[in-house]
């Protein structure tokens, strides 16, 4: 509850929340809320985050992304219409300088971790990830069993976890 801790951890995650809502949603300016309900939630809910479960910035961009996900989804029902825009867009928000080098490093990484995966897993994460399909919604499109879908899921996030965690520690 100290004020500038948390302006600190604020200031150390912020351009990957709001780059990963912005990803998501498609607007900046339902990213900005998104970005501010995210550090909201942490900080109402800060005594749940569990270290053993997974790092700090691995729970913070959860909570982004879930968030992110509802809002298109709600969006996505009041528009009713296909969104034309690409998948992957990139973000606005300009890091601080000494952020940049490290924010090009974890891109490359999490670019070259996605590549290593089999086509198969790859298309499930993206279109979990990226695109805010349910399972069930993936299973349809895809014409592939529920359980497949979940089982490439799950091996493809151990493999970048895997990957993502021995990077980051060297």
């Amino acid at each position: 509850r100290d004020p500038e801790a948390a302006a600190a951890f604020v200031r150390s995650f912020q351009s990957r929340v709001y780059g990963l809502a912005v990803t998501i949603v498609k607007d900046p300016g339902l990213a900005e809320e998104i970005a501010q309900e995210t550090f909201l939630r942490a900080w109402k809910h800060a005594s749940t985050y569990d270290p053993r479960r997974g790092r700090v910035d691995t729970w913070l961009l959860t909570i982004a992304r879930n968030l992110a996900i509802d809002a298109r989804r709600v969006r996505a029902r009041e528009i009713n219409s296909t969104d034309e825009t690409p998948l992957v867009q990139l973000a606005s928000s300009e890091p601080n300088p000494e952020d940049r080098g490290v924010l090009v490093d974890d891109v490359k990484r999490l670019e070259q971790a996605i590549g290593d995966l089999s086509e198969e897993q790859r298309r499930v994460l993206l279109l979990a990830a990226f695109q805010g399909r349910s399972g069930r919604e993936i299973s349809a499109s895809e014409a592939i069993p529920l359980g497949t879908v979940k089982s490439r899921l799950r091996a493809a996030m151990l493999r970048l976890r895997a990957v993502l965690e021995v990077s980051h520690e060297q």
